[in-house]
């Protein structure tokens, strides 16, 4: 995150726009890979800010490697998301509007490894027993993928 890192050096915790890209990977057995966050204690998505002259493709690339060492040999364009829903104050106080692009991926290779730093722990949950302390500003992604494949939300 170095270029909001730069940002935040100039701004401290005031309100960003924040661009970014996560991704919903699938398995085989239509399970969703979700990550225990080390910031919030939250399960949440693959995921991150772009940096100066990437893609949003290549934001979803690069962070699904770095932070599950999985990488997407194919991203399918799911939705892109902002508004009022996508404020989130980080518990340290910082302060965003997240734009995030969202790709779905089914095509990966690779195997898991928790990035440290920001990872906790990796799992495949089943659409219909997600966890409940699920990271916020993903609640209204991942519940339309869920909604849209046909399963419920807890």
């Amino acid at each position: 995150m170095g270029y909001i890192m730069d940002l935040r050096k100039v701004v401290g915790s005031r309100p960003l726009i924040m661009t970014g890209a996560n991704v919903i990977l699938i398995n085989l057995r239509n399970e969703l890979l979700l990550q225990l966050r080390r910031d919030n204690d939250c399960w949440g998505l693959a995921g991150g800010s772009l940096e100066l002259g990437e893609t949003l493709e290549q934001v979803a690339q690069r962070e699904l490697v770095e932070e599950t060492g999985l990488k997407a040999t194919k991203l399918t364009l799911f939705n892109v998301y902002s508004g009022e829903d996508f404020y989130y104050q980080y518990p340290h106080g910082d302060e965003v509007y997240n734009i995030v692009t969202t790709f779905i991926c089914k095509e990966y290779e690779g195997e898991l490894r928790e990035q440290e730093d920001e990872v906790k722990e990796l799992k495949f949950f089943k659409l219909t027993d997600l966890p409940l302390n699920l990271n916020p500003p993903d609640v209204p992604i991942i519940r339309e993928y869920v909604e849209r494949e046909g399963g419920l939300t807890k």
